[in-house]
């Protein structure tokens, strides 16, 4: 018999980190465990014969630290509180050493000036790569941040060399690469942060006390006091208390934020109500079916950490190539070394070659290339609306090939549109005024599309139904088809979703459907011209859904779906080989956008959403979907020729550092350009133009 346990991980630095822990943890008998490096958790399945100290042993052998979370508690990831205080203190330094070296310093004074700015940089700003590094070299690995650290220390320790051979110095590589480097880690941590705050922020939008009746009183107790079959109160604009059945009471509840469903749901006795759902007009009394981690609001949170730890981080590019990179220049440095000994020159010949070769790979450019080209490429995405959690997803974004779309708050604005049907006259005013007296979100809204007023008696509202009234003295009443067809009226199959009717006959009707954004369909088409395939996946009816997907040029529609099936249709489709992006804008959507190989939310829609979701856009435009993706490709293939230039300048100039070419002076000037190369290109990104101008 297994047991699930979940740890809390700290020390991860990059994706290779995950992966180490996860194949520790993998190699202990029975053991199946899951690194999610976005949260810095591992989910671990446990046989009987291993114990949890016995995981906490093994992460702790790979050079990680691992707590076990507690069941009642919340996990908040904390990242290293040092890091934008090393980034700050590594950015004030590095200014005055890079002005100070392109003065081209010959005075000793100056040149121990910008060793000791130089230093605090190398040694303390530079300590998480060098760590890494060091965690890397003792599982006999290498990673991007293992080229970083050797190529600082080599730049630094070659200076401190220079400044008593007079030499030439390279400060300004060790603190300009340290410094780069720093600000995208910093990037990569909030980017990660925000990815863990998804499944607490889901958690905290259920209710905090619930209003229970007791021996006949109400009671406030606390939600985690709540027990399965107790009876508790919910009032008015007061969130559900957990997943229940009505006992008594009727009332409309909104629950779009769970479901998607655009239009409020009318309950009463024998209907299941959702936690965290609102309550709009009528005080209810409900029994407790859920509670805890059983409710749906709970099961929604742990299916978006799950998708969350199933979706593999993309390995950064320069960690791919470094991979490969790392060991060949390590190699080289070495036999360059051997090389010089045996054509019988100096030790300090043999040695200066060496350590040439690792300034010449010091990843100047390297490190310049992905944060640069994502500081112009999110910078452009800003003044868009469009804001890119980190470089990883640019190569997931490059991948999607279908994009399923939420309705109501994405392809739609998320509130109440009215359209009338009807061949009478004085439909407005007998409507409007009816309607104006009703507190049902439908009514209100009939009530505000039909201004036209006249005088109301003898008004009466129907819970679940409809309403009825004497408006200028004629008996009008206004509901549900079906109820209307109880009430003796003639009701066609196909009426409108209110119907209205007086003096014996139906005068007429209302649909009432969510409104379409305006700029959706221009969406859906740019999305075509990409050559993605889309999909409309929401909560709401077949009809409602087919009416949107027919007027925004969709074709593939999936209707009637709940929050997990969501989910269940993301995984689908990967499982048919598709890389999904999903659009969406509500806690229904979190855990699909979470599963999807990209999510992207609404800026407008929850905070859950958006926190679960790659990349958010601000205005809540559906034209913002197409630049989005537009913009992704075009930042990640700027990247890619930044790194395919900083590693040609590398590998073109090594042969001629080991062949002692290369002096100093020419280095320099070489990497200097390799680096401002590596900026002009991505400034380019500057050029970019929205579909929305």
């Amino acid at each position: 018999m297994s047991t699930s346990v979940e740890l809390d991980l700290e020390g991860m630095t990059c994706a290779s980190c995950a992966a180490r822990i996860e194949k520790k943890l993998n190699a202990l008998p029975g053991v199946e465990a899951s690194v999610n490096f976005a949260t810095h958790s591992a989910h671990v399945q446990l046989p009987s014969e291993v114990s949890v100290g016995d995981c906490v042993a093994a992460v702790e052998k790979a050079g990680y630290a691992a707590t076990q979370r507690r069941p009642d508690s919340e996990h908040e990831h904390h990242d290293d509180p040092t890091l934008l205080r090393r980034l700050i203190v590594s950015a004030v330094l590095a200014v005055p050493v890079v002005v100070l070296s392109m003065a081209m310093p010959h005075s000793m004074a100056l040149m121990w000036a910008i060793a000791i700015l130089a230093t605090p940089v190398v040694v303390w700003g530079a300590w998480p790569f060098h760590r890494a590094a060091f965690n890397a070299a003792r599982h006999a690995t290498t990673t991007m941040d293992t080229l970083v650290s050797l190529g600082v220390l080599a730049a630094y320790g070659w200076s401190v060399v220079a400044l008593f051979t007079d030499g030439h110095i390279y400060f300004e590589v060790a603190v300009t690469v340290t410094t780069f480097l720093l600000a995208g880690r910093y990037a990569e941590a909030r980017a990660k942060r925000r990815a863990g705050e998804a499944v607490t922020g889901l958690l905290k939008l259920g209710a905090k006390e619930a209003t229970v009746l007791r021996d006949g009183r109400e009671i406030r107790i606390p939600i985690s006091a709540l027990a399965v079959g107790e009876e508790f109160l919910v009032r008015p604009g007061e969130k559900v208390a957990t997943d229940a059945v009505v006992v008594s009471g009727d009332s409309a509840v909104d629950n779009s934020l769970i479901t998607g469903e655009s239009v409020p749901v009318d309950v009463g006795p024998g209907d299941r109500i959702i936690g965290a759902a609102v309550n709009q007009t009528g005080r209810l009394i409900a029994r407790a079916q859920r509670v805890g981690a059983d409710t749906e609001l709970a099961q929604i949170a742990a299916a978006v950490e799950s998708a969350q730890t199933g979706k593999a981080p993309v390995q950064r590019l320069a960690d791919r190539v470094s991979a490969v990179f790392v060991p060949v220049v390590l190699v080289l440095s070495v036999l360059t070394a051997i090389g010089w000994l045996l054509l019988g020159s100096s030790w300090t010949a043999a040695f200066s070659a060496a350590v040439a070769v690792l300034i010449i790979a010091c990843p100047c450019a390297l490190g310049l290339a992905t944060p640069t080209a994502i500081l112009v490429g999110t910078g452009k995405g800003a003044q868009l609306g469009v804001l890119i959690s980190g470089p990883e997803i640019l190569e997931r974004t490059r991948l999607v090939d279908t994009v399923v779309l939420d309705k109501t708050g994405t392809l739609t604005q998320g509130r109440i549109g009215v359209e009338v049907h009807t061949d009478a006259p004085d439909f407005a005013r007998m409507v409007g005024t009816l309607e104006s007296a009703s507190e049902h979100p439908i009514g209100r809204a009939i009530a505000d599309a039909l201004p036209d007023r006249g005088t109301l008696t003898n008004f009466e509202a129907v819970p679940g139904h409809g309403v009825r009234g004497d408006v200028d003295g004629v008996a009008v009443v206004a509901g549900k088809p079906s109820w209307l067809r109880e009430e003796g009226f003639a009701v066609v199959d196909d009426s409108p979703s209110v119907v209205a009717a007086w003096g014996g006959h139906v005068q007429g009707g209302v649909t009432v459907s969510d409104t379409i954004r305006p700029t959706s369909r221009a969406a859906v088409e740019g999305l075509h011209h990409l050559g993605l395939r889309t999909v409309l996946l929401t909560g709401d009816s077949a009809l409602a859904a087919r009416t949107v997907a027919d007027s925004v040029g969709i074709q593939e529609v999936v209707s009637e779906v709940k929050p997990l099936d969501k989910l269940a249709q993301i995984q689908g489709l990967q499982q048919q080989g598709a890389r999904v992006a999903m659009v969406g804008d509500g806690i229904n959507d979190s855990a699909a956008l979470a599963q999807a190989d990209l999510g992207i939310a609404m800026g407008a829609g929850a905070d859950v959403a958006i926190a679960a979701s790659d990349i958010t856009l601000v205005r809540s435009e559906p034209l913002a979907i197409v630049d989005a993706i537009r913009l992704s490709r075009a930042t990640l293939h700027t990247i890619k020729q930044n790194l395919f230039w900083a590693f040609a300048y590398n590998s073109a100039a090594i042969p001629l550092a080991m062949a002692g070419l290369l002096t100093p002076m020419v280095a320099g000037a070489a990497m200097a350009f390799s680096s401002v190369f590596v900026v002009l290109n991505s400034l380019r990104l500057r050029r970019f133009r929205s579909v929305q101008a």
